[in-house]
């Protein structure tokens, strides 16, 4: 879905979009995860693009949906970006050599990211466990109270 093909979007159009605030996307350049702050002088207002909306909008997914820190999300975006250029190299090369080595990249980065996805699954599936033996506590102390 193209967002701001038609009309790059100011800060507050882009975080009423996301269901955000300005805050946050500003928060978000701070640190790095979302380019382009440094692209413009200070106190110049800032449009930006469908890329921009997109970026923001992965952020946001990763970091609810995975429950991923900031850190974790950085390390995510950046081995994607990395996976993005490595994309764009293999386009421009028929060497079996250079795309072997470009294939052999973009596992590494790949690697990366599924080992931060399992990691944060075993986390919630040692939460799972737990409530689960909670839950079962409790089941046992309620029927012992009916007896």
């Amino acid at each position: 879905m193209s967002t701001t093909e038609a009309k790059p979007l100011r800060i507050g159009e882009v975080a009423d979009l996301l269901g955000t605030t300005p805050r946050t996307i500003r928060y978000y350049e701070e640190i790095g995860l979302l380019p382009g702050a440094t692209d413009r002088e200070q106190g110049k207002h800032r449009c930006y693009t469908d890329a921009d909306v997109d970026r923001v909008r992965e952020i946001m997914r990763l970091r609810d949906l995975l429950g991923l820190s900031l850190e974790e999300v950085s390390a995510l975006l950046e081995a994607e970006d990395a996976r993005a250029q490595l994309r764009r190299e293999i386009q421009q090369t028929e060497d079996p050599a250079e795309i072997k080595r470009i294939l052999e990249q973009a596992l590494g980065h790949i690697a990366n990211q599924l080992e931060l996805v399992r990691r944060r699954r075993r986390e919630l599936e040692q939460l799972e466990t737990e409530l689960v033996s909670k839950r079962r506590a409790v089941h046992k102390r309620l029927s012992e109270l009916e007896e």
